[in-house]
């Protein structure tokens, strides 16, 4: 997912936790505020991970949660 600010340009990471905050309502709590931008790092990292094709095969996800969900 890339996320564009205007005419085919890719937004920076400060532009996106501005807008992601800016979203939210005014008496939001430091602790959302945090919240929101682990979750753009986290999407972020994701998002390279997966461009350097750095994944788990659902087949492999299943042997590993299968240890866990039983």
């Amino acid at each position: 997912m890339i996320i564009f600010a205007g005419k085919n340009r890719i937004m920076t990471t400060q532009e996106k936790i501005i807008r992601g905050i800016s979203n939210l309502p005014d008496s939001v709590t430091i602790d959302v505020i945090l919240d929101q931008i682990m979750l753009i790092e986290k999407v972020e990292k994701g998002i390279e991970q997966s461009d350097k094709n750095q994944v788990v095969s659902e087949d492999d996800l299943d042997k590993r949660l299968g240890k866990w969900l039983i």
